[in-house]
């Protein structure tokens, strides 16, 4: 009796140590979540509290509501250095988009192609992206000196001197010199990303519609990418919140004051400038440059969600 009795009950056993494993199992994500709230949402919503009060340096003042947002957009000079830093940012995307992303993937789907040494150039695509930024901008930075800079003296040895400018110092030139050294730094994992969406392509179907007719350009725009269209969608969400925060490589090649003429002006160069002295005419403001970057912050998380909105209704339909 006693042993059907343990019978019994042994099924009960087990079950309460399965839910206990399951139980425990969970606390694995706690410290990744400790740390994500540590350092991601703390801050989001620390800023967003600093926006709403007065500051006297580092020191919280007042509540004072919207006001630090009423004078961003409506006070001289920070309403149009916003809008001037919105607009670089805007044709800082467009320009990786075209640039850097165009040419990732012709290069993606040269590789693809089993081109001889495809895995020797994917390495070689690869390694400007394991150099710092600081170290990059610095480099290009001398390289464009308009007196001794690598770029100028190539350029007059060629017979093309007049194409030799002052490529930091030029309004003109200044920022898509910056974009470009970008795209040349950035350029590997766009490459890593597109060729990941051309291997997951069936190559059944790539043969079907080549016997179909199908070739070159045809080929890429009826086929290839529709069926790569999730490893687009991940390149152009990751492009344009890059090119919204972007700060490390315009600061090392410029500084903070979004030199020449604020023609070189991002908001995350924008923001450093305000929450830490240059911009706000009383040293360090605190609230102006909360204000910033929680403006920025739901400029980036409202888009990419429209985006990305956008992107799922196309997909069911």
């Amino acid at each position: 009796m006693n042993g059907i009795h343990a019978q019994a009950h042994e099924p009960k056993r087990k079950h309460k140590m399965f839910n206990w494993s399951k139980g425990f199992i969970h606390l694995f994500p706690i410290p990744a979540l400790a740390v994500y709230t540590l350092f991601i949402v703390y801050p989001i919503l620390a800023a967003f509290s600093y926006s709403l009060f007065d500051w006297t340096g580092l020191k919280k003042g007042a509540f004072i509501g919207i006001a630090n947002f009423t004078k961003l957009f409506t006070t001289e000079p920070f309403k149009g250095l916003f809008w001037n830093a919105f607009a670089h940012n805007w044709y800082y995307f467009a320009m990786e988009m075209i640039v850097q992303n165009g040419i990732a993937f012709v290069l993606a789907y040269i590789i693809f192609t089993k081109v001889k040494g495809a895995e020797l150039f994917k390495m070689a695509y690869f390694l400007p992206r394991l150099l710092s930024v600081i170290v990059v901008g610095f480099l290009w930075k001398l390289m464009l000196n308009p007196n001794f800079g690598a770029i100028n003296v190539m350029l007059k040895q060629l017979g093309l001197g007049e194409w030799a400018k002052p490529w930091l110092g030029d309004p003109a030139t200044a920022l898509t010199s910056i974009i470009l050294v970008n795209s040349w730094f950035g350029i590997g994992f766009s490459i890593l990303i597109l060729l990941a969406g051309l291997q997951s392509i069936s190559q059944e179907a790539i043969e079907a519609a080549r016997l179909d007719g199908a070739r070159g350009f045809r080929l890429i725009k009826s086929i290839i990418f529709p069926m790569m269209s999730q490893s687009v969608v991940i390149v152009t969400i990751f492009t344009f919140v890059q090119a919204f925060e972007a700060f490390e490589l315009v600061y090392a090649m410029q500084g903070s004051q979004g030199e020449p003429y604020h023609s070189t002006d991002l908001l995350a160069v924008f923001f450093y400038r305000v929450a830490f002295g240059g911009s706000s005419g009383d040293g360090v403001a605190i609230g102006l440059g909360s204000a910033l970057a929680v403006t920025l912050f739901f400029i980036i998380a409202v888009l990419s969600a429209l985006f990305m909105a956008y992107v799922r209704k196309r997909d069911m339909a």
